[in-house]
This record gives C-alpha cells, structure tokens and sequence, in this order.
C-alpha cells in the first residue's frame, strides 16, 4: 500500500493538488488508526484505508504541473485560433470588398 505523509495546501477550487515538489506519501496506518479512534471497527478502517490509499497511488491523480501544462498547450491552441481567425475575417473582408467593387464596375458598364 502506498505511503502518503504529505498532503497540499486547499486552494480557492476547493481541490487539493501536489506541487511538484511535495511527495505523494500517504500513512495507512496512522489513517486506520484514526479511522477505529472514531468508532469504526477494524475490518471497515482497513478497507476504507486501502481504498483512499489506492485512489492517491493511483497514476490518474492530477499534479500542478499537469494543470499548468495542460494550460500552456490549451493557451498555445487559442492563441493558433486566433491567428486563423483574424486570417478569416481579413481574408472575408477583403473577398467581400473585392465582390462589391466588382458589382459596382459590372453596374456601370450595364448602364453606361
């Protein structure tokens, strides 16, 4: 079973995440200690233990340098969004421009 001594600190979100530099260490025994001081028996401190020490261990358990590369590549995208949007319209404006002047010109010569 796991070891997890470290907990983070809550922020704002109400989750708690590691830093990267804090250890992923979870005491079981000090959890199922104070899991039977609580009333719980013995079999059911255990079971719950092991799975709160499973779901820490578990490799699906997101970090702060997760979120804050998955920020920077969603960042990066927006930004390559915005470039092919602005790209879009100009492009957009210009071709919509380019039929109204042409309009205009096939106008005067039909009645000129």
């Amino acid at each position: 079973m796991p070891h997890i001594s470290t907990l983070s600190s809550r922020h704002d979100s109400g989750f708690r995440y590691a830093s990267s530099h804090e250890h992923n260490d979870f005491d079981s025994l000090a959890t199922a200690r104070a899991l039977e001081r609580a009333g719980m028996d013995s079999a059911q401190a255990e079971a719950v233990t092991e799975a709160i020490g499973g779901a820490v261990g578990s490799t699906d358990t997101v970090t702060r340098s997760d979120l804050d590369a998955l920020r920077a590549d969603v960042r990066a995208d927006l930004a390559s969004l915005e470039v092919r949007l602005i790209r879009w319209a100009i492009g957009s404006a210009l071709g919509t421009a380019a039929l109204g002047v042409a309009a205009v010109g096939l106008l005067f010569r039909l009645l000129g």
